[in-house]
């Protein structure tokens, strides 16, 4: 049974997938970046991104843009790619299930007043990965402070205690 009908671009399925990936969605932005969506990434041209590595993925109606951002560490740029599209077909809902579908937990801490961090567990959609446990600094809290870097670290730490390494 197909989950998103026969309705790929050529573009999209004369791409070379690695063994065991299928294309469920897909586009070419107008600037001929073809986009593929498998269960288990999305491809944005040549580089393969997890769906447990999409940090977020906006739409944009009035631009017809797509834009991806990578989940990065602390202090480096995270790689964000920008995709115009005419006809994202299903792509976007694909998009939206596979990253929403990634996330395990999401629970905000406070650090400083109300504002803190996100603990976050991610894993990958075959789930033979081990979770992926990360913390992003809320607007308004400085990363910088060693203090606050380290009731970061212990927020991640108490609730993947609480809650189990591996969920």
């Amino acid at each position: 049974m197909r989950l998103f009908g026969n309705a790929l671009p050529d573009e999209v399925r004369a791409a070379d997938l690695p063994t065991g990936e299928k294309a469920l969605a897909g586009a070419v932005g107008t600037d001929g970046v073809v986009l593929v969506g498998t269960r288990d990434a999305l491809y944005v041209g040549e580089r393969r991104i997890p769906w447990e590595t999409v940090e977020k993925a906006d739409w944009s109606q009035d631009a017809s843009t797509l834009t991806v951002t990578e989940v990065g560490s602390w202090g480096e740029v995270r790689p964000v790619h920008v995709v115009p599209l005419d006809e994202p077909g299903r792509l976007l809902e694909l998009v939206r299930e596979r990253v929403t579908a990634s996330v395990v937990l999401q629970r905000h801490v406070p650090i400083r007043g109300r504002r803190g961090v996100f603990v976050i567990a991610r894993r990958a959609p075959r789930g033979d990965q081990p979770v992926q446990w990360v913390y992003e600094f809320e607007e308004g809290v400085d990363p910088d402070d060693p203090e606050v870097r380290r009731r970061a670290a212990a927020a991640l730490e108490v609730v993947r205690g609480e809650v189990g390494h591996d969920l």
